[in-house]
């Protein structure tokens, strides 16, 4: 009986072969987790999520009578707000939904 090994992972083709069976000690094997998720899509949903509870929130305390609560700001979903050319940088977000001055600019 002969036999092509092409991948040199054969053993000896010879069914009376009594030699020394030397076996190889291996690692364990890597395993990487696969996501559902990509990366992008995991922040979008935490940011929709946040914001999510950042109205609810906001809500609340419409609701308890707060003095002066303060809105969410611009949603991050709301693309209108994010615009730009091609040849520029996506625009930060949180983008602040008011400006916001410091004391001592104020004073002067």
């Amino acid at each position: 009986m002969s036999k092509i090994d092409t991948q040199g992972m054969s053993g000896p083709v010879d069914p009376n072969y009594k030699g020394k069976v030397k076996a190889q000690p291996h690692k364990p094997m890597m395993i990487h987790p696969r996501r559902l998720f990509t990366p992008e899509y995991v922040k979008e949903m935490k940011i929709l999520i946040n914001e999510v509870l950042d109205e609810r929130e906001y809500q609340r305390k419409l609701r308890m009578n707060y003095d002066d609560p303060t809105p969410p700001g611009i949603s991050y979903f709301d693309t209108e707000q994010f615009k730009h050319r091609i040849n520029e940088p996506e625009p930060e977000y949180p983008k602040p939904a008011y400006h916001s001055y410091r004391l001592d600019e104020l004073q002067e």
